[in-house]
């Protein structure tokens, strides 16, 4: 039987950094895939349906929702956000590795279904570093930010429950922290008897 991938939860404050740390841990890392999440919030400049998310109507993730077909699924200032737990399980039986870009509260859910996803939470070097990225973005009116920020306390203060903990200070850095948290699985005897099957038969034979 094939050795089953694992599945990686990563979430963090609006504005830690989290998006572009996964884009390059899925870039830089074979055999490792980022989920797309279904969300009702609007496309923002940029993005591209698909690729960044989902974008779908509010009725329809709500149908989908009282299907029972996410694994994980929260509202977000407003917003709705969901992943399809048909296209992670599947994933995951083919060898893959699987990261989810998600919330405290959907990996509260996970980690109920799954408990033996691996969890991980992003935080910023500071507050103040965080307002500056959340301005940097240029995407949100100073009202919206102020949000982001005073809901960011709520959500960092969940960093606890998570397995691992990430300062995202310098991007290379924890870049690499990511890396070495995979790479450590990844050397694991069910990993490596899989992926380096051939190698090990001919030491042996």
């Amino acid at each position: 039987m094939a050795n089953k991938g694992k599945l990686y939860v990563i979430a963090a404050p609006s504005g830690a950094g989290k998006t572009s740390l996964v884009k390059a841990m899925v870039q830089s890392t074979p055999h490792v895939k980022v989920s797309v999440s279904h969300t009702t919030r609007p496309i923002r400049p940029g993005e591209t349906d698909g690729m960044n998310y989902h974008f779908t109507s509010q009725e329809i993730f709500l149908e989908l929702m009282n299907r029972g077909q996410f694994l994980e699924h929260a509202e977000v200032f407003g917003n709705y956000y969901g992943t399809s737990e048909a296209w992670v399980r599947a994933q995951l039986d083919s060898g893959e590795d699987v990261i989810l870009e998600i919330d405290w509260q959907g990996a509260q859910q996970v980690r109920k279904l799954m408990p033996e996803a691996v969890s991980i939470f992003i935080l910023p070097p500071s507050k103040e570093a965080l307002r500056e990225r959340l301005i940097g973005r240029g995407t949100d009116d100073m009202e919206v930010i102020e949000r982001r920020l005073n809901q960011a306390v709520n959500e960092m203060s969940h960093y606890g429950e998570f397995d691992y903990l990430v300062i995202n200070d310098e991007f290379d850095l924890a870049l690499r922290d990511l890396q070495t948290i995979i790479r450590s699985r990844r050397l694991s005897i069910s990993w490596m008897q899989h992926y380096k099957s051939d190698l090990i038969e001919g030491l042996l034979n």
